[in-house]
């Protein structure tokens, strides 16, 4: 997509302060020295089988990118493909309730949208959402010495790989459903309340894919512990018997030279860390004598699971690159 983007120009307009050059959550635009508006959209087939629980979980998606800029969603909007010649409106029903669900808990408004017909289903939203200019949360602003805290378990694409094959189990089911339901709606406010300036969240490039683009965004080292990566349960135990993913060897492949793991890091940790991740968790930069601070706020805000997974260093010879030890 770099590629395709680059003979765009697209940063070029004076009032884009974060545009397509990082990589970024979502683009930031100013409007005036106290307000700028944060936009994002994203849409996606369906990964489950429940049409509602579905509708939720593009949503939060859709709605994290927002949250990971430090912003606050004001409208969302629909975006709808649909095979309504071959499967009943009370199946697409059921998905916008789910979204709609999920936006009214975010607070922000449900303006409209659009719909095509499709030969599948796809949903997600186009959210609009405000900013303080000097406030923004960016990907390119992690310092060396910060500590590294991930909201949410690694697992989800392995979960749906698994409901694909009918052989996930329902306790795995459960937890990965509610987490990726979970909006990072807390997660944000805890960022937010400790004025913190460095994020990203970790969705379809993976923990390592988007690990990395905050170490070329800021030009520095990103330091994970594989021993610390939180996963939900049940996941690794599928991959050890043989549940493999093709998109975190996509993931692998592309980003070949830019990260390394230690060789006492297991292949199982490898896939995962670099498989896609839907509705993830925020992946934020904290310095380390906040850090506790964060966490606890975290943990008091609906994200129970937040622990610090690794830290920002200088970049070497090698230069912005993701570590795993």
């Amino acid at each position: 997509m770099a590629q395709v983007l680059q003979p765009l120009n697209i940063d070029s307009h004076p009032n884009v302060l974060v545009g397509t050059s990082t990589s970024d959550d979502a683009g930031v635009y100013k409007l005036s020295d106290d307000l700028a508006l944060v936009q994002t959209v994203d849409f996606f087939p369906p990964l489950v089988d429940d049409p509602v629980m579905f509708g939720k979980i593009a949503a939060a998606n859709s709605l994290s990118d927002v949250y990971a800029m430090g912003g606050e969603p004001l409208t969302a909007m629909n975006i709808v493909a649909f095979p309504d010649n071959e499967l009943p409106l009370e199946i697409l029903s059921k998905i916008l309730m789910g979204g709609a669900e999920k936006v009214a808990e975010s607070g922000a408004a449900l303006v409209g949208g659009h719909t095509v017909r499709d030969t599948e289903i796809k949903y997600g939203l186009s959210v609009t959402g405000r900013i303080h200019p000097d406030r923004i949360c960016t990907n390119a602003n992690a310092k060396p010495g910060e500590v590294l805290v991930l909201t949410k378990p690694l697992g989800t694409g392995v979960m749906a790989a698994a409901t694909k094959k009918q052989i996930c189990p329902p306790a795995l089911y459960e937890q990965a459903t509610a987490a990726m339901a979970r909006l990072n709606k807390g997660a944000s406010e805890a960022m937010i309340e400790h004025e913190l300036r460095a994020a990203t969240d970790i969705t379809g490039f993976g923990l390592i894919g988007h690990a990395y683009e905050m170490a070329a965004g800021a030009g520095v080292e990103i330091v994970f512990d594989a021993r610390a990566i939180p996963y939900l349960d049940g996941v690794r135990e599928l991959v050890a018997g043989g549940l493999t993913s093709r998109v975190a060897k996509e993931t692998g492949d592309a980003l070949a030279g830019k990260f390394a793991f230690a060789d006492d890091v297991d292949e199982i940790d490898r896939m995962m860390m670099l498989d896609a991740q839907t509705s993830g968790g925020l992946l934020i930069a904290v310095p380390a004598d906040r850090a506790e601070s964060l966490l606890k706020s975290l943990h008091d805000r609906d994200a129970p699971e937040s622990v610090v997974v690794g830290e920002v260093r200088p970049a070497g010879d090698a230069g912005p690159r993701v570590v795993v030890r």
